[in-house]
């Protein structure tokens, strides 16, 4: 493999990105807009249908960061296993990216769930009305958290990646290697 890899890089940062920008702006422009139609009944499906034409890029930005992800890694094997400080911000990002997965896959099915039938009487996007039904307002009070641990998620995942580019840097490979090496030592 060629010792750039400006590519995978690229479709790591630039999915994460994404990922991160859809959320939040989600949360607060997709949920906060469906908030202000004037018709609670139709509050939800704006919501639903903003977020559903989100969907696809969102789809492909997570494909993107994790193919980018896998080929950071793939790449980066022989420095994530030993160079100090490299494989604790490699395992917390990967639990972190598998959180934002399956955070984002239980929004879409919640999301789904509250856009259902004719149209609910909804406050907003996440806030039910005295007469929401209680499914849907169930499904609503948990997206009113996920809406925001999303872009929490997705936001520590573009933190640990910047800081893994940091610990590229030839003084912090030299080091880190001099850290594994002296713990090894020590064993």
């Amino acid at each position: 493999m060629s010792s750039r890899n400006t590519l995978v890089r690229s479709l790591h940062d630039l999915g994460a990105a994404a990922w991160f920008g859809g959320s939040l702006m989600g949360a607060v422009g997709v949920n906060g807009a469906a908030a202000s139609v004037r018709d609670p009944h139709d509050r939800a499906k704006v919501a639903a249908v903003g977020w559903g034409k989100w969907a696809p890029v969102n789809a492909v930005a997570i494909g993107a960061h994790l193919i980018g992800g896998g080929g950071i890694l793939y790449a980066n094997r022989d420095r994530a296993k030993h160079q100090s400080g490299v494989t604790s911000n490699t395992v917390a990002k990967i639990v972190l990216t598998g959180a934002a997965l399956g955070a984002t896959v239980v929004s879409g099915v919640l999301g789904a769930k509250t856009a259902q039938g004719d149209g609910h009487p909804v406050e907003g996007a996440t806030d039910p009305s005295p007469s929401t039904p209680d499914d849907v307002a169930a499904a609503q009070r948990q997206l009113r958290y996920l809406q925001w641990a999303l872009p929490v998620l997705t936001g520590a995942i573009v933190v640990l990646g910047a800081q893994q580019g940091e610990q590229q840097r030839p003084s912090q490979i030299l080091s880190g290697f001099g850290r594994t090496l002296a713990r090894r030592a020590g064993d």
